[in-house]
């Protein structure tokens, strides 16, 4: 797939996801832990039938070898799309190399870092 003659990335199913959250973020707005975001996500995206696995177990392998510590990603959207949650202030550069560490390892080409901590919500698109 030729990503420049396609212009954005999963550009619907993005659409999709960021709307859920922003209905989370809109019902229960900034304060609460990152859990909480996320069952209520859970919620959100199966009453819009967004396709979801959560906490999805994911192996890190380094020079071909399998490491005993796994990542567990928060959700798994479309069979192709990382969302990486937050409820801190702001996101920071940290979280971003973090987002950029799951795509890689998954070879997944985008990551959605969301940001529940902040008064507005925050998303961030991460493609690799």
């Amino acid at each position: 797939m030729d990503l420049l003659k396609e212009g954005i990335i999963y550009k619907d199913e993005s659409y999709k996801i960021i709307g859920a959250c922003m209905e989370v973020h809109r019902t229960l707005g900034c304060g609460f832990l990152e859990a909480v975001y996320q069952e209520a996500l859970s919620i959100e995206f199966e009453k819009r039938n967004i396709p979801f696995v959560r906490e999805k177990m994911l192996e890190i392998i380094y020079k071909g070898i399998i490491l005993e510590k796994e990542y567990v990603a928060d959700f798994i959207c479309y069979d192709k799309i990382i969302i990486e949650t937050k409820a801190v202030n702001q996101i920071q550069s940290e979280h971003i190399a973090q987002t950029l560490n799951y795509l890689k390892i998954t070879e997944f080409k985008l990551g959605l870092l969301v940001n529940f901590g902040a008064k507005s919500l925050e998303t961030k698109r991460i493609v690799l």
